[in-house]
């Protein structure tokens, strides 16, 4: 697949079971692979990620549904929970601090990367799913289920979380993705 046939492909899926098309391994090993290999300013490393599997996902999403004392719908949470897997992503706060004092001169702009870099590797993330065939949505629930993420994966404090992508097999693929007049959005100097 070709890199923008990967990016035109990569749709929010909500639909979703846990029945991958490919092997769990092959999921982690993108994974890991993308945070690798997604840039961060001034190579600070500061993406985490926790790959929430099995029978951890079900306890994840029904902790989630706890967070929210029922303020979520049960059937929204389930369609989550449905999923095969969820990527958690955090800012590890640490990393950014100490190259917050290392460069004063720089200290506002680390955090603004950090956030930056992680948006990167959630984007390599979702398109490399879409070209192994596996569906995927991102969620933002966040701070609300903060304590409970960190209950159940026992990630430290200085992990800021960002986002939650679920990812699985595809029950039902997204529509067509509707056209728009790019020009409004993209400006050409010559």
């Amino acid at each position: 697949m070709e890199f923008m046939d990967a990016v035109a492909a990569r749709r929010t899926v909500y639909s979703l079971n846990k029945d991958l098309p490919v092997a769990q391994q092959q999921v982690t090993d993108m994974v890991k692979r993308a945070t690798e290999l997604v840039p961060d300013a001034f190579n600070m490393r500061s993406q985490r990620v926790a790959l929430v599997q099995g029978a951890q996902q079900d306890k994840l999403w029904d902790a989630i549904y706890d967070a929210f004392d029922g303020k979520v719908a049960r059937e929204k949470i389930d369609g989550f929970k449905a999923g095969a897997g969820t990527v958690l992503y955090f800012v590890d706060t640490d990393t950014v601090k100490n190259l917050q004092d290392q460069f004063p001169s720089y200290a506002g702009n680390f955090p603004v990367w950090a956030q930056q870099s992680n948006g990167m590797l959630q984007f390599a993330v979702w398109t490399g799913l879409r070209e192994m065939g596996v569906g995927a949505n991102l969620q933002h629930y966040n701070p609300v289920i903060d304590d409970a993420v960190r209950a159940l994966t026992g990630v430290p404090e200085s992990y800021q979380l960002v986002a939650q992508m679920v990812y699985g097999g595809i029950v039902e693929d997204a529509g067509e993705k509707p056209g728009e007049d790019i020009s409004d959005r993209v400006t050409v100097i010559e």
